[in-house]
């Protein structure tokens, strides 16, 4: 699909924030997942967005500091709706699992999260048939030829040998090394615009204020003994400081609430795993630890505290980075690169279906059988993907109740 073919929405606010309250209700499976589930409302579904622009916002996305797929969500709301639209867009897919995480640590749900098991097991299964089917579509997209093919299993053979941060960003960088090298030649003119309405006057204010608040906020809390600015100050820098996003940031987040003696570690696992049953971006953990603060900065209010800070950093980086990505994007000699770098997102993709994705999901024939079913819905366009989450969750139940419901690793 190429950006001439896309449809050009013209949405109102309350259109963008619906769209991501959906996906906010049914993305399970964590940050990879989510990418997925993104592809297949924006590009295949809608297609408002190309597999190749697409690509070049989650090539950014990977890269940056941050939750990459709440920041990939909100670069699409920026090109559909420019800084409000990217705003609701976040607010839409934050808001299901905050509101969950929040209540649960105000102590208002009293579920037992060990009853949803056979649901959450259903979810996980179906989680990996998206991922899986998006990583497919877009290795036909942007591996179309057999260097970036090879430069995709390169990537996914080094972070599967060596998965750390350090080796997400040889790769990523690599990619582009790559691109420039032995991908010479036309690679396409990209039309639209991912950073609608912003000036790069902004852009340098929104990375000035991220620099700000990271070296500032550290100062201004051992000067002022409030409670309210020593959290803010935790959770801005775990947002900020967290490179590869999802589970990456507990150690962070550990350290912020746990050391300080904010939240009981007991506490803190019990927050973690709740966190693991509920749809949207891992980070809405945040909204539950600042619920259960024991430093005078708890209660509803933590929560919201605990829930800006930590997504503030992604909102600065998206606004600051994304205007000059565009320009980038946009230059004929850059494409090269960008074709590196989309290959080697494949790549990364791959590596992260495999492990932590098949590896903790996939334990018997039986969710291999249902992962496949899942593809195959996908692939044939049987049912919309909100519709198979629902479908997945139910059969789970179901499975449960006769007894042959797998285990949750």
């Amino acid at each position: 699909m190429t950006d001439q073919n896309l449809a050009k929405p013209d949405l109102r606010l309350w259109q963008i924030f619906l769209i991501f309250l959906r996906l906010g209700l049914t993305s399970f499976g964590g940050p990879v997942a989510h990418i997925g589930y993104f592809r297949e409302e924006f590009v295949l579904r809608r297609r408002w967005l190309s597999d190749a622009t697409y690509g070049d916002l989650v090539a950014l996305c990977q890269f940056a500091p941050g939750p990459a797929s709440s920041q990939v969500g909100m670069g699409i709301g920026m090109s559909l709706g420019g800084l409000a639209g990217a705003f609701v867009a976040w607010l839409g897919f934050t808001m299901p699992s905050a509101i969950v995480l929040a209540a649960l640590g105000l102590g208002l749900s009293a579920a037992d999260l060990a009853a949803t098991g056979p649901v959450i097991w259903g979810l996980k299964l179906v989680a990996v048939g998206v991922v899986a089917h998006a990583l497919v579509g877009m290795a036909r997209s942007l591996c179309p030829d057999v260097p970036r093919a090879i430069l995709a299993l390169i990537a996914a053979a080094l972070m599967i040998a060596i998965n750390s941060v350090g080796m997400q960003a040889i790769v990523i960088i690599g990619g582009a090394f790559a691109g420039f090298v032995f991908l010479r030649g036309d690679h396409g003119k990209v039309e639209g615009s991912l950073g609608a309405g912003l000036s790069p006057k902004g852009a340098i204010c929104a990375l000035g204020l991220f620099v700000l608040l990271l070296i500032g906020l550290p100062l201004l809390a051992n000067i002022v003994p409030s409670p309210w600015l020593a959290v803010f100050d935790g959770f801005y820098r775990s947002g900020a400081l967290v490179f590869g996003g999802g589970h990456v940031v507990l150690p962070l987040l550990q350290e912020a609430v746990v050391a300080p003696g904010w939240v009981d570690l007991d506490v803190f696992l019990a927050g973690y795993g709740a966190t693991q049953a509920v749809p949207g971006p891992i980070f809405t953990f945040a909204a539950y630890l600042g619920a259960v603060l024991q430093n005078g900065a708890g209660g509803i209010w933590g929560a919201s505290v605990a829930l800006i800070a930590i997504f503030l950093p992604a909102f600065l980086l998206v606004i600051g980075l994304l205007p000059f990505w565009d320009r980038v994007r946009h230059m004929p000699k850059m494409r090269a690169g960008l074709a590196g770098i989309n290959a080697a997102v494949v790549g990364l993709l791959a590596s992260v279906l495999y492990d932590p994705i098949w590896t903790g999901t996939i334990h018997d024939v039986k969710d291999v059988v249902i992962v496949a079913l899942a593809f195959v819905v996908l692939q044939w366009r049987v049912m919309p993907v909100w519709a198979l989450v629902l479908a997945g969750g139910a059969g789970g139940a179901v499975m449960g109740v006769l007894g042959f419901a797998g285990a949750i690793a």
